[in-house]
């Protein structure tokens, strides 16, 4: 688990390492919004952020998602797997279906016991690509791999 101060300063590491570059993503990318307008924007609205799926899927993601532990698990998977963004969007080692999934998740509000599952299946598959049926998303059961 990442410890406050950690994220904290990583956070500041990514504010300040987009700040020393342009606000614009120059590669041509296929967005996850619905919305048209949404889909042309690039940069995120106030109180968001953009990551990248390894299928160049792109998330807007809430700040206030930075306190879930399953989301500050993901970003901590992307730092080792792919190191700091220097020059380009955070992109996570996951396909986009996993990382809805995810959302989903976040958004209902799980127990914590399911986000420690989560958590420790992550950690042992290093995300690997699920395909999540939506009726599994509805009855909230969760793919936990080796349990």
């Amino acid at each position: 688990m990442i410890n406050h101060k950690k994220l904290i300063s990583m956070a500041k590491k990514w504010q300040k390492l987009a700040s020393l570059r342009t606000r614009r993503i120059s590669l041509p990318r296929v967005f996850n919004d619905l919305d048209t307008e949404k889909s042309n924007q690039s940069i995120a609205n106030k109180g968001n952020f953009f990551v990248y799926t390894s299928d160049k899927k792109r998330f807007m993601i809430p700040l206030v998602y930075l306190t879930n532990d399953i989301i500050r698990g993901l970003l901590k998977m992307a730092e080792e797997e792919f190191g700091l963004p220097t020059d380009g969007p955070i992109t996570l080692p996951c396909d986009a279906n996993f990382v809805e999934y995810i959302i989903s998740m976040v958004q209902r509000r799980v127990s914590k016991d399911m986000e420690n599952a989560l958590l420790v299946s992550m950690s042992t598959s290093q995300c690997l690509v699920y395909s999540v049926p939506q009726e599994q998303i509805i009855n909230h059961q969760l793919l936990v791999g080796g349990f």
